[in-house]
């Protein structure tokens, strides 16, 4: 007697019809749209991962570049000085320390400044 799979093909289906669910025309409703449609979806949310990551690197970058220009430096000798320093702060911290605590900030730039 042969194996049926109605029950986990009903169960696949129902979840590529739920990921599937508020897309235009039949891409939520047709089987062979709707998988061609998941497909891309998930390829796209994979990449717009990889993406944040660099999105936010640059904001960071941005932030601590006018923090350390409103200390009359620029942003690649202010790191420079730090990496000669022996700091090792990433950005996204530096960053967070310029907004939140300048007073830290001007001491981590002063100490920038003399390596």
């Amino acid at each position: 007697m042969r194996t049926k799979s109605a029950v986990y093909t009903r169960q696949r289906k129902k979840k590529y019809l739920r990921i599937a669910k508020g897309s235009y025309a039949t891409k939520k409703n047709r089987w062979r749209m709707v998988m061609q449609q998941v497909e891309r979806s998930l390829n796209y949310a994979y990449v717009g991962r990889k993406d944040n990551k660099a999105n936010f690197r640059t904001l960071w970058i941005i932030r601590l570049n006018a923090a350390v220009r409103e200390e009359g430096m620029s942003y690649n000798r202010f790191i420079s000085g730090l990496k000669k320093a022996n700091v090792a702060i990433d950005r996204k911290m530096l960053a967070d320390i310029a907004v939140n605590d300048s007073a830290s900030f001007k001491q981590l730039v002063e100490t920038a400044k003399s390596a």
